[in-house]
């Protein structure tokens, strides 16, 4: 009797909560549903998503259910829409066409160095497969990649993963210089034949915590790329891994661009002065200089560094925790942690800084996926979320007319007329801020860097992550020791990852097909910044 009360009363424990619970409506049935894979946080999926069900019901008169597939950062999306797609492509060369699946059909469907004859009967077995994959409708069943950045989406569009979605001709009022421009400060804001369009700009920064800094006898509060090498520092940098964060990895790029910038700039000057310039050795003297200046100041930074973490958004929570004195992170993560710092404490111990004249404002883009199921309500998406009604959820403040309704998302609008309307400061979380009028602007040169972009990211990691432990024993006592010339030069001899050689060998390892030279690279490099650190660590105790 005493076990069937005690069942009993059990039973009714948990019953009563869902006897009691009021009553709801039952959700209706979405009359569309549009899939998006995306890096983007909960708060721009959240606003996202409301806005755009807003818009096409006003339009349309239907409701339409988002789905969001989140998996990670932009590589691993990457890697994923890889993945899908070949196992699709797979599916449709061996059922649907009937034909043998090889290595050769692997390796050649998505590669775009592969261009198809003339006529079909002209193609080799690598050009059939690419223009059968070209010319099919195979899916990854997702709608739309949303977020990330430019270099990404290029690689997806020249794989063939992204197609025209046929924006710019429905409305090329949004692409012109007075609102989206093709190019600005040398970034590319949308694609030429329609394949990815920008939608929001970042840049990046120093995300630092007063408190922190009062701790370490740091007076003044960082404000340019540089400040973090210094050796009060040492073990307070949180920084993410380039090869895992896209966006980490673009901070990177932007030091190393603001080094050679430098250096062209000082090549320019000397050649005022003695009224002779050869543009172009000049140019490459400023290139491999800034190249190997900027490893040496990102060296010294990841000296620093707590960790490499594989999560971006580690970065700006650890911050914010005081785990970290400082981390570089994209500029909408460390405004919105201070935000959320001042919106729960009510303090401004948080600060956020871009480094003038050290980053560029880089897009994030929207793209519509091959054989995407739900085609058309992802062309409205990206119809809607380049007209101005959009932008003003990534620049507004929650509340405000045509503005998000919970989160504050402190993104800057991609379109250039956003900034124009006078009316509107008074609504936007950051009124003072317009990326196209900074006075010293850091000019992105494609050619210097972007097709090193993997390369960079690589040595970065060898350099500073894989061999974290000797680099910081060694940093240590080269700041104990004063920091002795020849200690210096020991711990910063970048030779074997020169811009020549980055071009030359380590390109080619990290593009073979064999994954071995990668591997085997990745340990040659690491045993020989092992042997500079240890060396650079001898000579600083001798000096002491």
């Amino acid at each position: 009797m005493k076990r069937f009360l005690f069942v009993l009363l059990l039973a009714v424990t948990v019953a009563v909560p869902f006897v009691l619970r009021p009553k709801r409506p039952a959700l209706a049935r979405a009359g569309a549903t549009l899939v998006i894979i995306s890096p983007h946080n909960e708060a721009i999926r959240h606003e996202f998503a409301l806005g755009f069900q807003r818009w096409y019901q006003a339009q349309t008169g239907q409701t339409v259910s988002v789905d969001w597939r989140v998996i990670g950062g932009t590589g691993e999306i990457t890697r994923y829409l890889t993945g899908a797609y070949a196992a699709s492509f797979q599916n449709y060369w061996t059922h649907t066409l009937k034909r043998e699946w090889s290595q050769a059909v692997a390796a050649a469907f998505s590669d775009f160095h592969v261009t198809p004859a003339a006529t079909p009967a002209q193609d080799t077995p690598a050009q059939a497969a690419r223009r059968a994959f070209l010319d099919s409708n195979v899916d990854c069943g997702l709608d739309l990649f949303f977020g990330g950045g430019p270099y990404d989406f290029e690689r997806q569009a020249q794989a063939g993963q992204i197609v025209d979605s046929g924006v710019l001709q429905r409305h090329p009022e949004c692409f012109s210089d007075s609102a989206i421009p093709r190019f600005f400060a040398g970034e590319e804001y949308w694609d030429g034949q329609g394949r990815w369009v920008g939608t929001v700009l970042s840049n990046y920064g120093i995300l630092f915590n007063k408190e922190s800094l009062t701790r370490l006898g740091i007076e003044h509060a960082p404000h340019a790329w540089g400040d973090l090498q210094d050796p009060r520092w040492l073990g307070e940098v949180a920084l993410a891994d380039p090869t895992k964060s896209s966006s980490m990895a673009k901070a990177f790029e932007n030091v190393i661009q603001q080094y050679m910038q430098e250096r062209w700039l000082a090549l320019m000057v000397a050649a005022d002065r003695i009224s002779s310039l050869d543009e172009k050795a000049a140019e490459s003297q400023a290139i491999r200089e800034g190249w190997i200046e900027g490893l040496q100041s990102i060296q010294l930074i990841g000296a620093n560094a707590r960790y490499f973490t594989d999560s971006a958004q580690k970065v700006p929570i650890d911050v914010d925790e005081g785990n970290c004195a400082a981390g570089m992170c994209i500029d909408f993560y460390g405004r919105e942690q201070a935000e959320a710092e001042r919106r729960r404490g009510g303090t401004d111990r948080l600060g956020f800084v871009s480094p003038e004249g050290g980053t560029v404002s880089a897009v994030d883009p929207v793209a519509l996926l091959r054989g995407a199921k739900n085609r058309a309500v992802a062309l409205a998406f990206i119809d809607w979320v380049v007209s101005l009604d959009a932008q003003k959820l990534w620049g507004f403040k929650p509340g405000t007319p045509g503005g998000p309704q919970r989160y504050s998302l402190r993104r800057m609008p991609v379109r250039r007329d956003f900034y124009a309307r006078e009316d509107w400061k008074p609504w936007r979380s950051d009124p003072d801020v317009n990326p196209f009028s900074e006075k010293k602007q850091l000019i992105y040169h494609a050619a210097w860097t972007d097709g090193l972009f993997r390369e960079l990211a690589f040595i970065i990691r060898v350099m500073c992550q894989d061999t974290h432990p000797q680099l910081a024993k060694a940093w240590r006592a080269i700041a104990a020791a004063g920091r002795p010339p020849e200690a210096m030069a020991a711990l910063q001899n970048l030779s074997a990852v020169d811009y020549d050689k980055t071009a030359g060998e380590i390109k080619t390892a990290l593009e073979s097909k064999n994954k071995i030279d990668e591997i085997e690279l990745a340990r040659k490099l690491a045993s020989e910044f092992k042997d500079h650190y240890q060396r650079a660590e001898e000579l600083a105790r001798i000096k002491r």
